[in-house]
């Protein structure tokens, strides 16, 4: 089990950290052009922390292929990124429809309210909706790797 949750680390910790810069700095910039624009600051949060965490992660994913198809003596295709696409779309699609449309903004747009800190609120809203995001996150990479992410065969 240590060497999953190691692997997950991995995986998902360096993502984290540039969503929460981006969506500290999306949310900001946004209260910045539209002082209490509260609905808008939490969809700019999630939105800018979302394209940080996925384009992080994209990106790993294809170097990752890219490495392995070379070292078979294969190349990279666009069918190859479409199957790296479908791979993250089955890991998040279900958990990330809830938590970009429902659960993230409500908590950015409530949070911040709640405790009186825009800054604090917006972090704290992101790390709660990271908890009901994860799991099944976590679920679905587990179950991908063993159909999705397979590039070590020739097809």
């Amino acid at each position: 089990m240590k060497a999953k949750v190691v692997e997950w680390l991995r995986r998902y910790l360096p993502a984290e950290i540039l969503s929460v810069l981006a969506t500290l700095g999306g949310a900001g910039l946004a209260w910045q052009l539209a002082p209490g624009q509260e609905v808008r600051a939490a969809l700019a949060g999630t939105w800018a922390g979302n394209v940080a965490y996925f384009g992080w992660l994209l990106l790993q994913d294809v170097r990752r292929t890219r490495r392995q198809l070379r070292a078979n003596g294969r190349r990279y295709t666009r069918r190859t990124l479409r199957q790296n696409l479908l791979a993250l779309a089955v890991e998040f699609g279900p958990a990330e429809l809830l938590d970009s449309l429902l659960i993230r903004p409500v908590l950015m747009v409530w949070l911040p309210r709640l405790l009186g800190s825009r800054s604090g609120g917006i972090l704290l809203a992101k790390l709660l909706a990271d908890v009901t995001f994860y799991v099944p996150a976590i679920l679905s990479y587990e179950l991908s790797k063993k159909r999705l992410r397979r590039f070590d065969q020739a097809d």
